[in-house]
């Protein structure tokens, strides 16, 4: 297969070009023949013009790839080599929705053909690729694997916003149904990671490896955020503590902070839920996403009784909160905790202003019934500074003085600017 594809008499389709599907189809572009397939044609359609809806990779980077965007399955015809990167979601439940894998699975199985690879990116849980996609690739193609195609797993990496860490300096897991799947995956992966590829015995061990990444980040960051919540009764700045904690060799510095997004936030209930399935009530994983899930209202909370003490009525006040994507310096707004802490500064009935440079105020309005305002105004009684924007580092304590009240209060949930307390009422996490 490797040989084929680097000779372009065979074609890569990469399923679902979102934060993880587009860089790899543009790396695969640079060396192979690649369809990039997406389900959403406007999305589509601005890739065709060399624009990244997500805004993480710039015009230049589509230019001189041998790359052909398209929304119309018909196209996927043509591919011998499918890379699957759709969404792994929960739903309001916190249960894993399957349905976009598994559309994803049945539109590959009807383009699939004797000698083609499947190879899932997607986030899921332990046994996910064989048990739950596998059955559909089969049904839809009329073919088995093993006999007439084969399937891998690869588990991805993509650090959205982090311009250090590329696709091609992540070291790539890969794993294969059997020897020969396993070979070929890893060459056609290796020529596009320059850090290397780690070749896991199984897909089920490759599976794993990714979900726990993301469950041990948000154990580790849960742990903060209860000590965070007592260091605060005891009037203690956990920053502090974590600097002077941090002096020792095996100290791992990790923060308090509000955890969304699609990976840290997401990614651990496929964990739980496969778990359940099987019997067991995993208690340290599920305390963990109990204590990071109520962070936001533990912040509006705090946010309000600091109110109440300067003699202000909740109510007649208003507060700004700067950042609403789930993390500095991207455009992604799934899945972000900064939402609950603004529906819960509402349920206070606090009147509140959001900004963010980075965010779209069409998804925001969409996505959470939310309203961006264009700037700051003046007179805000708060500030919660939430996410860690480039555009905030460098704000002094001017800025703050010129749009808040004399007395107001900076909410400092990233600890940017531990030297604003001369002027306002200071507080970080």
């Amino acid at each position: 297969m490797y040989d084929l594809l680097l000779a372009k008499e065979k074609r890569i389709a990469v399923i679902g070009l979102g934060y993880v599907g587009l860089p790899i189809a543009l790396e695969f572009a640079k060396k192979f023949s690649v369809i990039g397939f997406d389900i959403n044609a406007d999305r589509v359609e601005k890739m065709r013009q060399g624009v990244d809806p997500s805004r993480e990779i710039t015009p230049e980077d589509f230019q001189e790839k041998d790359i052909f965007f398209t929304s119309n399955a018909d196209d996927l015809l043509q591919a011998h080599f499918f890379v699957v990167a759709v969404p792994t979601p929960v739903d309001s439940y916190k249960v894993p929705d399957l349905k976009p894998l598994q559309k994803a699975s049945e539109l590959v199985g009807r383009a699939l053909k004797e000698g083609d690879y499947v190879i899932f990116e997607s986030t899921v849980y332990p046994g996910c690729t064989e048990d739950d996609c596998l059955p559909l690739l089969e049904e839809h193609s009329g073919l088995k694997v093993g006999q007439h195609f084969k399937i891998g797993y690869s588990p991805e990496r993509i650090n959205p916003g982090d311009k250090n860490r590329a696709l091609p300096d992540i070291l790539k897991i890969v794993s294969g149904s059997d020897a020969e799947a396993l070979e070929e995956i890893a060459a056609v992966y290796g020529s596009i990671i320059t850090a290397g590829i780690y070749k896991a015995p199984t897909i089920k061990v490759a599976e794993a490896a990714k979900v726990i990444e993301n469950t041990q980040r948000d154990l580790n960051i849960s742990l903060m955020n209860e000590l965070a919540i007592i260091f605060d009764r005891m009037g203690i700045d956990t920053q502090e503590v974590i600097k002077a904690a941090g002096t020792k060799w095996n100290f791992l510095k990790f923060y308090p902070g509000l955890v969304g997004g699609h990976c840290i936030g997401v990614d651990p209930y496929y964990l739980l839920h496969k778990s359940k399935q099987l019997g067991y009530d995993p208690q340290v994983i599920n305390s963990g996403r109990r204590v990071n899930d109520t962070m936001p209202a533990f912040v509006a909370k705090k946010l309000v009784q600091m109110l109440i003490q300067k003699n202000k009525s909740p109510q007649s006040v208003r507060v700004l909160v700067m950042g609403i994507t789930f993390k500095e310096n991207v455009a992604d707004i799934r899945n972000s905790k900064v939402a609950d802490l603004v529906k819960e500064l509402m349920q206070y009935s606090v009147h509140v202003h959001i900004v963010d440079p980075h965010a779209s105020p069409n998804e925001v309005a969409h996505e959470y019934n939310l309203t961006l305002v264009d700037s700051p105004s003046n007179r805000y009684d708060a500030v919660i500074v939430a996410v860690a924007h480039d555009e905030y580092r460098d704000l002094g304590s001017e800025y703050f003085k010129a749009i808040c009240q004399p007395d107001a209060i900076l909410m400092d949930l990233k600890g940017l600017y531990p030297e604003q307390n001369q002027h306002l009422m200071y507080w970080r996490l």
